[in-house]
């Protein structure tokens, strides 16, 4: 059996890009923080199960929780950058960018005591048209990203793009993992996690995850965030359907499903999986 991914993007509710046009980023510190709780409900979930992950996480969030930086780091898991402040590669230029990645991967270095090799871009936010953003990520230090959703989304997607890890040509020593896809019917489908995780039965998403690893023979990459196995958590007012639907739909299952996940599969770091062999 082949050894998949599993990645936690640490970021609290109220910073997700579907609440940007609700909530600005001078706003953050008014909203009750959700996410040190939320990763320690993780973290003893990985360690009942005996999982180790990659989290990408915030230097917003590292900053305010450095004891939950540090226990990421004790337990083993690896920690990555998730960018400073979850903006967009798509608003910043590159300049903005270059200064954002090193920042953050100080900030954590720093905190976490351990090297940062990994990158996922706010909302993979790196596709045809930015990507000067990998040679930058290889120029800052960093030895991968996943930061390309090979679909067609409103929010993201490189629907060309390759659909297991590669070493782009602009960025030769870096290696982008996309999330994993699957395809069927001639479609290329999401199933790295999510709200697709949450949207479809549960036995679809094993399906489609078995596929990639039985039929294309690849390792798969899944993703989820804290928030999602939180439906306590308060209810932003005014959201439009599509919008409520992405958030909140199925939160109350969510941590079932990730428990049966843990268990039909196997799981590791990004690093472990895909970089030791590369």
């Amino acid at each position: 059996m082949l050894t998949n991914a599993m990645t936690v993007d640490v970021e609290d509710y109220f910073q997700v890009s579907a609440f940007e046009p609700y909530i600005a980023r001078e706003q953050w510190e008014q909203w009750p923080r959700r996410v040190e709780h939320n990763t320690n409900r993780i973290l003893d979930l990985f360690a009942e199960c005996g999982v180790k992950a990659t989290f990408f996480t915030l230097g917003w969030v590292a900053e305010r929780h450095p004891a939950l930086v540090r226990r990421i780091v004790a337990e083993g898991h690896e920690l990555a950058s998730h960018g400073y402040a979850h903006i967009r590669v798509t608003q910043q230029t590159p300049v903005e960018f270059r200064a954002d990645v090193a920042r953050t991967k100080a900030l954590l270095e720093d905190l976490g005591g351990v090297a940062i090799l990994g990158y996922r871009a706010a909302s993979y936010s790196i596709g045809a048209g930015n990507l000067w953003a990998l040679a930058e990520l290889e120029q800052a230090g960093y030895r991968y990203s996943s930061s390309i959703y090979p679909i067609r989304h409103d929010l993201y997607g490189m629907p060309e793009a390759p659909r297991f890890a590669f070493h782009p040509e602009n960025a030769p020593a870096l290696l982008e993992v996309p999330v994993t896809t699957v395809t069927a019917f001639g479609k290329t489908l999401p199933c790295g996690g999510g709200g697709w995780f949450r949207l479809w039965p549960y036995a679809l998403s094993c399906w489609a995850l078995r596929r990639v690893n039985q039929r294309d023979g690849q390792s798969g990459l899944f993703y989820f965030h804290p928030w999602e196995i939180d439906p306590e958590q308060p209810r932003q007012p005014g959201v439009n359907l599509k919008t409520w639907v992405r958030h909140y739909l199925n939160l109350h299952r969510m941590e079932g499903r990730l428990r049966s996940l843990l268990r039909d599969f196997r799981w590791n770091r990004m690093d472990r999986v895909f970089l030791s062999a590369k």
